[in-house]
């Protein structure tokens, strides 16, 4: 029998994203023990439901997460996959708005 885990494919995959946005398919494979096809496949679902989004960096791709989306399990659809993912080490980037830029200064 095979161990179990607490999180999905696709969560350890997000979660791997978040901490390294432009972390590759290979390096996401190796780190949680999927096939590169199989992670490709996770982030182009990811893409379509809009929990991340791609941008080419010269030859890298580099992802940018939506942190306002919920979960998609109808018994946690109250909480944000940004909070989520903070839970699991995720230091989530803040918008810098004019007023915390003129404190900065």
């Amino acid at each position: 029998m095979s161990p179990w885990t607490f999180l999905t494919n696709h969560a350890m995959v997000l979660s791997s994203i978040a901490k390294n946005p432009t972390i590759t398919a290979r390096d996401v494979a190796a780190s949680i023990g999927i096939t590169e096809r199989a992670v490709r496949k996770i982030i182009a679902d990811l893409e379509a439901e809009g929990y991340i989004t791609k941008k080419k960096e010269g030859r890298r791709v580099k992802y940018r997460i939506n942190a306002d989306l919920s979960l998609r399990h109808h018994t946690h659809q109250e909480t944000e996959v940004g909070s989520f993912l903070e839970v699991l080490g995720w230091k989530r980037k803040r918008k810098r708005t004019r007023q915390t830029e003129q404190q900065v200064s």
